[in-house]
């Protein structure tokens, strides 16, 4: 095994606390990318960075995407990525916290899975997390909380993918892989994981009625007012460019033009706990992983892009609707008056300075919010590459 790979191993068991049986034993540390997967991008923009252990395939992504909508993938079989991450609500669920194969209630929202393969970092907040095949063993072997359950079932759960239809997939996807095996004994989490993070990488969204009028130079394609939103939207009055900026509206982006990533992670004012600065316990963002007291409350911006669909909002699903965010930002944070949370997030000591608040009138509300709404790539939503295999 090459150097760099025991290197990954060793990292990945500290990280995630796993047996080192259960990650991924990647295939190479420096391989050539194919210069042909098919991204559909709008012309000029600047193409995903892919792992070089992990090219992208036309093969991988029809593997792992059905991967990703099979229930067998947990361990109880009740079931599968797809089951938080629905293509309708653009990879999310209209649910405030996710719940696991077990029904373990989970702290946090299923986020969005839109244009994954652009991000610089993964989960709401965690700054080590910069690969999607490492951030997938989390739902896949985590034990705390449980999602698919994988952990003590890895033999069980392989078993279920050696089958004809799937031994046929995975070599198509992995022809080096099988010429080393023996038959379905091929079949592995390594090539799992990777067909799954290739599947993701696919989930592009870029043609939303936004794109068309900014990129594509139709100045029909969005109304007056969501012109105006967006004025308002990239105005210093406002400041939420600051933290969704860029072409897929999050700072958390990388791509083969930008290496360099400008740490995403913000305190909004959700919360102030006691008047202490505090977020509550069970989840007090970035600090979980830095232990560094500034990053308390640090979440993760998301990208904008089909945000109209992915209520509620927040790391904890703690707002239910768009037009409540607006006001919530307008108020430049949550004063919580009463229960186990009171404090006025708005005077945390911690919060982002471009979380300021402003002041909207009744139209220039409805302004801001035609033009989030303009961010729907309704395509996206029901694009038959992306929904499950027939």
């Amino acid at each position: 095994m090459p150097d760099c790979l025991k290197r990954l191993k060793a990292s990945l068991a500290g990280l995630f606390g796993l047996p080192l049986l259960v990650l991924p034993l990647l295939g190479g540390c420096g391989k050539k990318q194919p210069a042909d997967y098919p991204w559909p991008l709008i012309q000029g923009f600047p193409k995903p960075q892919v792992p070089a252990e992990n090219p992208m395939t036309a093969e991988k992504v029809l593997l792992g995407r059905t991967l990703f909508y099979d229930q067998n993938l947990s361990a109880n079989r009740s079931q599968s990525c797809a089951s938080c991450h629905l293509q309708e609500y653009a990879f999310a669920e209209p649910l405030a916290t996710s719940v696991g194969s077990t029904g373990e209630p989970h702290r946090r929202n299923a986020p969005a899975l839109v244009n994954i393969a652009y991000n610089k970092t993964l989960t709401w907040a965690h700054d080590g997390l910069i690969s999607i095949e490492h951030q997938l063993l989390l739902p896949m072997f985590g034990e705390s909380p449980v999602e698919l359950g994988i952990t003590h079932h890895e033999q069980e759960v392989l078993a279920r993918f050696r089958t004809p239809a799937y031994l046929a997939l995975f070599r198509d996807a992995f022809p080096d892989s099988f010429s080393v095996f023996s038959g379905v004994e091929g079949i592995n989490f390594e090539l799992i994981t990777k067909a799954l993070a290739s599947f993701v990488r696919s989930l592009i969204s870029l043609d939303s009625p936004f794109d068309h009028y900014a990129y594509l130079q139709d100045d029909n394609a969005i109304s007056e007012s969501a012109v105006r939103g967006m004025n308002l939207f990239f105005s210093e009055r406002l400041e939420c460019h600051h933290c969704h900026g860029g072409f897929n509206f999050t700072q958390s982006t990388g791509h083969e033009k930008q290496l360099i990533d400008r740490r995403p992670f913000h305190n909004t004012g959700l919360y102030n706990v006691d008047n202490a600065s505090l977020y509550p316990a069970e989840d007090n963002g970035l600090a979980e992983i830095s232990t560094l007291a500034a990053d308390n409350g640090r979440f993760r911006a998301p990208t904008l892009r089909n945000i109209a669909v992915t209520a509620p909002y927040m790391h904890d699903g703690s707002i239910a609707t768009l037009e409540q965010v607006v006001d919530f930002y307008a108020e430049g944070g949550r004063n919580i008056t009463e229960g186990p949370y009171r404090g006025d997030g708005r005077k945390n000591s911690l919060k982002s300075p471009f979380v300021k608040g402003f002041t909207l009138t009744g139209q220039e509300r409805q302004d801001l919010l035609a033009f989030l709404n303009a961010l729907t790539d309704k395509s996206f939503l029901s694009a038959p590459e992306h929904a499950r295999p027939e």
